[in-house]
């Protein structure tokens, strides 16, 4: 995905979508409610960390989950829902992918309660640039999420219902650790395009090719690397695992049609993989 089209295709897709809206609801001026984040009013309550969290108790007497005000609208949620399952198209890499997957899983049985509503905090707000980026959001564990927010990389403790600042990316991030291969004169002001959180270590992808890597228990950065210079250079995605030797490693996909394995414990890249369409392929980590 060359990162000069990022924003084009994300108004093309905006486009898209508004052709294939119910009448009744373009018409309708509330409308804009049901996406609230986009409202310059939401934007301040969101700077100002006014808007109201939704909680489980809450939602049992009736309140919507997502603090759309329903009973404001010309449109019931279940009217929205529908339209919303008929027009709404997804977008796929392999044209029609879906109906094969569709004919070879498993039905399942419907009305199971899997997870119970806890709480909706909007205060809390990610941003992705691109409905294509990947994994910018990560769950370490019941309660503890990181997530993209602007320029800045931030932890949320769901029971604590506090937020931390982990990484700023706006201005100069450079590594304090000297390592071989290290890019000591570090990066400013990255666009992040995907991370991966894991056994205490953070890593994010930039859309140059870069890789910046922190371990959450360390002050500053440990390590940044440049992967590439080559013009479609987005890294798709980044996994954090641990080799056969219990060595901790992390895999990044990048949009040069490579893929490269790095060792964290000596923070040196080992593999480097040349194929084609790098974020669609699979490899073995042996």
């Amino acid at each position: 995905m060359p990162h000069n089209h990022v924003y084009e295709a994300e108004h093309v897709t905006d486009d898209e979508e508004g052709d294939d809206l119910d009448e009744e609801m373009e018409e309708d001026p509330h409308i804009e409610d049901i996406d609230g984040s986009d409202s310059e009013e939401d934007e301040n309550d969101y700077a100002n960390n006014k808007l109201r969290d939704t909680t489980a108790a809450q939602a049992r007497m009736g309140r919507d989950i997502q603090g759309i005000p329903w009973e404001k609208l010309s449109i019931s949620r279940e009217k929205y829902r529908q339209t919303r399952l008929e027009h709404y198209k997804n977008y796929e890499n392999i044209p029609q992918s879906g109906d094969v997957s569709s004919m070879e899983s498993k039905v399942v049985e419907k009305g199971g309660a899997y997870y119970q509503f806890r709480r909706n905090s909007r205060s809390v707000k990610s941003t992705i640039l691109h409905f294509q980026l990947r994994n910018l959001v990560w769950a370490t564990s019941k309660h503890d999420v990181f997530f993209m927010s602007n320029f800045s990389i931030i932890h949320w403790n769901a029971l604590t219902c506090t937020r931390s600042e982990v990484l700023n990316v706006a201005g100069h991030v450079a590594p304090i650790e000297k390592h071989p291969g290290s890019l000591l004169e570090g990066f400013t002001q990255t666009q992040v395009g995907t991370l991966a959180v894991k056994d205490g270590l953070l890593i994010a992808g930039g859309f140059q090719g870069e890789l910046i890597c922190k371990y959450l228990d360390r002050p500053g950065v440990s390590y940044c690397s440049r992967t590439t210079y080559d013009d479609n250079a987005i890294s798709n995605a980044l996994e954090i695992y641990s080799s056969p030797s219990g060595a901790l490693h992390f895999t990044a996909a990048i949009n040069d049609s490579g893929v490269r394995d790095f060792d964290m414990e000596r923070f040196q890249q080992t593999k480097h993989f040349s194929v084609s369409l790098a974020s669609e392929s699979y490899f073995s980590k042996s």
